[in-house]
């Protein structure tokens, strides 16, 4: 199998909002939108979300939206975009700002329909989890 793409897709009940969400808090750009259907790219990273209703959805999972889902964002400065949205900014962290041991740093808020958005910067791992870690992992 050749791997051409992979990406996630959130299943909401307000396409609009939720995309709005990504694009204005995470700033990816909007590459498709329709009423069901939004795909948005930010770099080489995409992200889709579609109406949790849509006749795609197999029978049976309709309507369920994206509960129990974690989306890991890593960034180059946490700091900062804690400072940019939640200190400054409109959000709420669900856990606020700290460092790991088992090598983040990070906080946690949550986006449309209770997704949780793990914004994480790597640091070095505490030496307990160092081996861990797959050689050239951390690199």
């Amino acid at each position: 199998m050749v791997l051409t793409s992979f990406y996630p897709v959130l299943m909401t009940d307000d396409v609009a909002a939720t995309a709005r969400f990504f694009h204005d808090h995470l700033r990816f750009d909007i590459t498709f939108e329709a009423d069901w259907y939004v795909s948005m790219r930010r770099d080489q990273f995409e992200l889709a979300v579609l109406d949790a209703a849509h006749p795609t959805i197999p029978d049976g999972h309709r309507g369920q939206g994206s509960t129990g889902v974690l989306l890991n964002v890593e960034v180059d400065d946490v700091d900062a975009e804690y400072q940019r949205l939640v200190t400054d900014g409109p959000l709420e962290a669900l856990l606020p700002i700290r460092s790991e041991e088992f090598g983040q740093r990070h906080f946690i808020v949550t986006g449309p329909e209770g997704v949780l958005i793990d914004v994480i910067t790597p640091i070095e791992p505490d030496e307990s989890y160092a081996a861990a870690f797959a050689v050239g992992a951390n690199e």
